[in-house]
């Protein structure tokens, strides 16, 4: 077997057959030489064992407690050999080698030091979310008095989101997903890999923004494109919100200037509130189901405020 140039590092959770739709498309459109190694997070659907019984050579660890994602990306990154770390979630499928066209576009730019591609939902149309811009004061504005919502496709008032950009180009990118992220394992190392801080959602941007303090400017190509179903080991909308809350307010106490704080602090929180009482106040008025369950998450989310709006402090 060829030394690999690419070590996979996929985490599994609850997630049995995206987790093996997902390798197999990785056996099948992947030419460079790799290796795979998965980390399945104590999964209770049977996942360890079916990815044991159809991929026996490659390196799976059967984890008995929930590590989150963060951790298990450590745990799998300080087995790989590979020159390059690529993190794949679970819950995509690779198209028309796009891994290998993604390490192409990393020795055309290896200026960007972190590469990422461009995702799809299931039916081929645009999943925006494998990048983001990082958040300011006017994108916390903007979120929180709805105008991110409004103007969606508006550069100006969606910023976090790069809204009217279709990924249909290369470009330097603030924050490059770790459903699809690459970068090179002695840069993984000299950053000593993610912050354990965080569990799930937020590390990513935290590495880019790290990564971004030694030099590099991650940077996605259109030229590598995966499926990313997106959230399916996150099932309950008010949870999952919460996670991604805490993370985010983490990351404005870290990487915020220190005079922006207060106010992006006041801003952040303020984002949650307005939606709860719009959606609230629209509820008696537009009869949608799912207005109401949006209604109902809000209001979860905002009861429990003492759990994310100071981060994981």
């Amino acid at each position: 077997m060829n030394q690999p140039t690419l070590s996979i590092i996929v985490i599994s959770y609850n997630t049995r057959d995206m987790t093996l739709e997902c390798l197999r498309s990785v056996a099948v459109e992947t030419r460079s030489p790799y290796e795979l190694i998965v980390i399945d997070n104590a999964s209770t659907d049977g996942s360890a064992a079916a990815i044991a019984a159809e991929f026996p050579d490659i390196r799976l660890l059967a984890e008995t407690e929930n590590h989150g994602f963060a951790k298990a990306n450590n745990i799998a990154a300080k087995l790989a050999v590979g020159d390059y770390i690529l993190l794949l979630n679970p819950d995509t499928v690779v198209l028309d080698g796009a891994l290998d066209r993604l390490l192409a576009f990393a020795h055309r730019r290896p200026d960007a030091r972190i590469w990422g591609g461009r995702t799809l939902f299931k039916d081929k149309s645009l999943n925006p979310a494998s990048c983001w811009r990082r958040m300011s004061l006017w994108g916390l504005f903007c979120n929180a008095v709805f105008l991110s919502r409004i103007f969606s496709q508006s550069a100006f008032f969606n910023p976090e989101a790069y809204g009217g950009w279709d990924r249909s180009t290369e470009r330097e990118v603030d924050i490059v997903t770790g459903c699809l992220f690459l970068l090179r394992r002695i840069d993984w190392v000299a950053l000593d890999g993610f912050d354990l801080t965080f569990f799930m959602y937020g590390e990513e941007a935290d590495l880019c923004f790290r990564a971004r303090a030694l030099g590099a400017r991650p940077r996605v190509t259109p030229d590598a494109e995966i499926i990313h179903y997106g959230g399916a080991s996150e099932t309950v909308r008010a949870d999952k919100m919460v996670r991604l809350l805490r993370a985010k307010r983490e990351l404005i106490k870290r990487h915020f200037p220190r005079w922006q704080k207060p106010l992006a602090a006041l801003l952040f929180t303020s984002g949650p509130l307005s939606r709860y009482i719009a959606l609230s106040l629209a509820k008696p008025v537009v009869r949608s189901e799912s207005l109401k369950n949006a209604a109902q998450a809000w209001k979860e989310v905002w009861a429990r405020r003492a759990e994310w709006r100071n981060g994981f402090g």
